[in-house]
Formats: C-alpha cells, structure tokens, sequence
C-alpha cells in the first residue's frame, strides 16, 4: 500500500537524519559548521552522483529552475540547522527543527492545495502536543540566537519539503536528491576554506557517516514524498524526535525525563495514526 509504504520510508528517513543530527553534534565539539556542511556536501554528491548514474537518469531533470531553488534552499536549511547544533541540545534543535510538519501542512494546503486529512491533523496535534512537553522541562535558558537560527532551518526545510513535492510530479526523486549537494558544494566552499581545521581520523570518519546517513535520510524522504501529500508525510517525521532522546541517552549520558518519555508516546502515537488510517 502506497500510504504505509511512505510512511515506512519517512521513518527510514526520520531515522537517518537522527542518526546524522548526532554525528554532527559529535563532530561539532571542534570542527566549525561550515566545515562539516561541506563533508556532508562532497560525499552525498558522489553518492547521488553514483545512484543517478546506476539508474540510467539524466542528470539536470526538466523543471531545473525548481531543482536549483530546492538545491539553494535545502543548502540554506541545513546550513542553519547544523549552525543550531553548536548551540542548542541534540534534544532541543531536533525539537524545534521538527516543528516543520505543522508549517508544511499550512505551505502544503495554500500552494498545492492538499487537504490536511484528519489522521494528519491528530498526528500534527500529538506531535505538537509532545514536543510541548519535551520542551517544557528544558526549554527555559536556551540560547536565544540557537533557538533563532533553529526556527530559521525549520522554515526552510517546511519550504524544502512543498517544493520537493512539487518536484516529485516530473522528476525522479534521485535527481531530486542529486540537485543538493549539487547546488551546495560551490556555494559551502568559502565558508569551510575560511574557517578550516584539519580533522582527525575519527573526525574524518564522522565526516564520512554525516554524509552517509544524510544520504539515506533524503533518498527516503524524497520518496516518501512522491507517494503522499506533503503534510502527512512530514508528520511522520515527528519520529525523529523520539530517536534524538534515545541518542541524547546513548551518546551524550542524559537520561530521559518522565516529560521525555511522555512527549515520545505521543510523537509515536501520532506516527502510528498516519501509518494505519485511511484518509
């Protein structure tokens, strides 16, 4: 079925950017943002080169003007949300970055004119419900310029997200993928140049599983996005919320609260909603 099959590949998603979200806060205790923006640029560039290519695909698409504002945007999105990891908590920036669902739902209704279902909207409300009491227990004393920049990179990413499901209409979602890192890599190179500091092996092997994992998360995302609306599948991606507290646990020796347990339920809750009901 097409709705629990994209549902399945945004949790995939929600579970490669995770995973990418900790890596980046692993590497950021000495490495500068730009720095990792661009690892992460070169390596998801040669592996979407390399997927585009197996496919048998051209590799500029049809709608290029729209490839090229996603590349330029998702740069701008993610460039913000790593720059939000080197001040807020992994728990924190994954948090608010996963506020985007609610904002793609709006993007999505007013510019696609998706009706937000409401198997969508019960998910929306427990995933705004739980990242609500999440933030509750921790939310006071955060940094005001992190918590800006990281609205900032939900934006963006909401905008990312209604413009992929656009895309998704004419173009394969490898090519999709491709346009990033495409678009990112001349535009990272100053910043990383300016700010550069040579990297250890492990620093480099963390370099590599940033672009790695970061790959997997937007290959997912992007087909999840060519099989349903925009708003119920970055609704799913609440999830990753859920994954944050578990990694913030593993790696990072900060238990979960009882508030951290109760805003997952429900995050949860809410992911199981879009995968079982029926619009």
């Amino acid at each position: 079925m097409p709705r629990s099959r994209a549902a399945a590949y945004m949790v995939a998603s929600a579970l490669g950017f995770s995973v990418m979200s900790m890596l980046v806060k692993v590497a950021n205790a000495r490495l500068p943002t730009g720095e990792i923006v661009f690892a992460r640029a070169v390596v998801t560039l040669v592996a979407s080169y390399v997927m585009v290519r197996r496919a048998g695909l051209s590799l500029w698409g049809t709608n290029k003007r729209g490839l090229v504002f996603r590349g330029a945007l998702g740069f701008c999105g993610l460039s913000l949300y790593y720059l939000s990891l080197s001040y807020l908590p992994l728990a924190d920036a994954t948090t608010i970055q996963n506020t985007t669902p609610i904002l793609v739902a709006i993007l999505a209704w007013v510019a696609l004119g998706e009706a937000v279902s409401w198997s969508t909207a019960l998910a929306l409300v427990c995933g705004v419900a739980g990242v609500s009491l999440i933030v509750h227990p921790s939310g006071t004393g955060l940094d005001p310029v992190g918590v800006a920049i990281a609205v900032g990179a939900a934006v963006a990413s909401a905008i990312v997200y209604v413009t992929v499901r656009k895309l998704a209409k004419t173009e394969h979602p490898l090519v999709i993928v491709w346009y990033f890192p495409l678009i990112a890599t001349p535009l990272i190179i100053p910043w990383a140049i300016a700010t550069w500091v040579t990297p250890t092996p492990f620093e480099w092997l963390v370099l590599l599983l940033i672009g790695l994992t970061t790959q997997v998360g937007q290959v997912f995302m992007t087909m999840a996005l060519a099989l349903e609306p925009a708003g119920r599948v970055t609704a799913v991606g609440y999830v990753q919320v859920a994954f944050a507290m578990v990694w913030q646990w593993m790696i990072f020796g900060s238990a979960p609260t009882v508030w951290t347990l109760a805003g997952a339920g429900l995050i949860v809750g809410g992911t199981t909603a879009i995968a079982l009901f029926k619009r």
